[in-house]
């Protein structure tokens, strides 16, 4: 199996999992993402305790990068704080961005580093950013 198979393959597992798609009950923070080039659309949900994020969850539709990039998004932030979550956020944006490749940096993204040459397809770049655009949104004001 080649290294393109196993990436597909993950993107299509998160895609099709639905540990992350629900909505939170009594959400601290809610913060909608869009993309009006695709139609890709969520809310993201956090529950936080203290400056932790506690929780994470998303509702919305889109294809299957921006759903698979959401919830591998998710899976990395909970537990972290506000100030890790924000660092992963532009550890995964300078990825794409092809300013971060620093391997020891890029591991701390763990399944989301399958998304690292998404920006060899620029019309697939926004899919994989909006949620991580969201999540930096959703944060500022904490």
């Amino acid at each position: 199996m080649d290294l393109n198979s196993i990436y597909s393959q993950l993107i299509m597992e998160h895609n099709r999992s639905g540990h992350n798609k629900k909505h939170l009950p009594n959400p601290d923070i809610t913060e909608k993402g869009h993309n009006p080039s695709c139609g890709d659309d969520i809310t993201l949900e956090l529950k936080l305790n203290g400056d932790t994020i506690e929780d994470a969850a998303f509702t919305g539709v889109g294809c299957a990068i921006s759903q698979a990039s959401t919830s591998m998004m998710i899976d990395l932030i909970k537990g972290n704080t506000i100030e890790e979550a924000l660092k992963l956020v532009e550890i995964f944006l300078g990825m794409i961005k092809k300013e971060v490749t620093n391997e020891e940096e890029l591991e701390k993204l763990e399944d989301a580093i399958v998304l690292q040459n998404i920006s060899n397809m620029p019309a697939r770049v926004k899919c994989a950013v909006l949620a991580w655009h969201t999540l930096k949104e959703a944060l500022s004001d904490v």
